[in-house]
């Protein structure tokens, strides 16, 4: 049984040299990593996934401010992706990137890669030059994306102003725009209104599971809506465990999501492999978990969003529990915390 990683970035050869020719060599506070297709599967042989669902991250399309240039940007994207995935077709799917906050833009591209491409979904940035997933004028997306049931990976971005000095965007900032986006699809109902699109939130919702129920006061006292209500849209999202298998995380998000909405996330190549690793063995270690639930978050969760991996048969390359047990030693601790440093 090999995992299916929902949440796996690509940095595209030619995406590369537009940011650098943008002036961009970072993400979320740290350097554009290194990609290729290679790095991928290495990356996947050594964490033991079988496949690997593509995303472009932050910023997306996001530093080019014309509509036109950023749909043809997002174009070559999903087009250069379709390529890779049509190479190796059982290792890999992809979400594929729309030109947002254009909406039109967005809707003529999502449409073009579901329906021609037939990407697995589409990655949303929780904000998007400023402009949050969940705010008004968004409905003609939201409706093409419910019409397809669309899976939609929602990623957080650089938050809107200037980030505080001392605080790496990744490590806070990332899990605050994630939260943001969420409360906004709840509190406009849009979860309600295209309940057939299947959101999957990074990093397991942020900061969504440990706040549900403060959340869920504030937009009663806003809006006048059932805070049970509320709960459950909230707890009806998807959650990635990328950077967050931890026995300080996991209670939280075990309690909270509903039956089957928690996947195995990785975040490569913007988390290492250390810390790919080190999480991964959390979720071998923790003792909260038996066995069936550790196999539908490695696995089956996410076969229910992407059935046509169901065929996937790659060996395992070695006894995944022990070496992740290995992995989640101090020596990777001290590892992770050397390239973090250096980073």
């Amino acid at each position: 049984m090999q995992r299916i990683d929902t949440h796996h970035h690509l940095i595209p050869p030619d995406y590369r040299k537009a940011l650098q020719r943008a002036g961009i060599d970072e993400a979320g506070g740290r350097a554009m990593p290194d990609w290729s297709p290679e790095g991928s599967l290495e990356a996947m042989a050594d964490l033991d996934v079988g496949t690997a669902i593509l995303s472009v991250s932050t910023p997306g399309t996001t530093f080019l401010p014309a509509a036109a240039d950023a749909a043809a940007l997002a174009r070559d994207l999903n087009d250069y992706t379709t390529q890779l995935v049509a190479a190796h077709p059982d290792r890999f799917g992809f979400f594929a990137t729309v030109p947002m906050p254009h909406v039109d833009a967005a809707v003529a591209e999502s449409v073009r890669a579901l329906d021609e491409l037939h990407a697995d979904g589409v990655v949303l940035l929780a904000n998007s030059a400023g402009v949050y997933l969940g705010q008004d004028g968004q409905d003609e997306l939201f409706a093409a994306l419910d019409a397809r049931s669309a899976v939609v990976f929602i990623h957080p971005a650089d938050l809107p102003g200037p980030a505080v000095p001392g605080v790496v965007p990744f490590a806070a900032d990332f899990l605050l725009d994630t939260t943001r986006a969420a409360y906004l699809l709840v509190r406009h109902g849009i979860r309600r209104k295209y309940p057939r699109i299947r959101f999957i939130l990074s990093h397991a919702g942020g900061f969504v599971p440990y706040a549900s129920h403060r959340m869920a006061v504030a937009i009663t006292g806003d809006t006048g809506a059932s805070p049970a209500d509320s709960l459950d849209d909230f707890a009806g999202f998807y959650f990635d465990t990328a950077l967050s298998s931890s026995a300080a995380a996991l209670p939280s998000l075990l309690a909270f999501a509903q039956p089957g909405h928690i996947t195995f996330g990785s975040d490569w190549p913007f988390a290492p492999i250390a810390a790919g690793k080190l999480f991964a063995a959390g979720l071998e270690t923790y003792a909260g978990l038996d066995g069936t639930t550790r196999e539908a978050i490695h696995r089956t969760n996410a076969l229910a969003l992407f059935p046509r991996f169901g065929t996937v048969t790659a060996p395992i390359r070695q006894p995944v529990i022990e070496r992740l047990r290995r992995s989640a030693s101090r020596h990777a601790v001290r590892t992770l915390s050397r390239m973090v440093s250096r980073s």
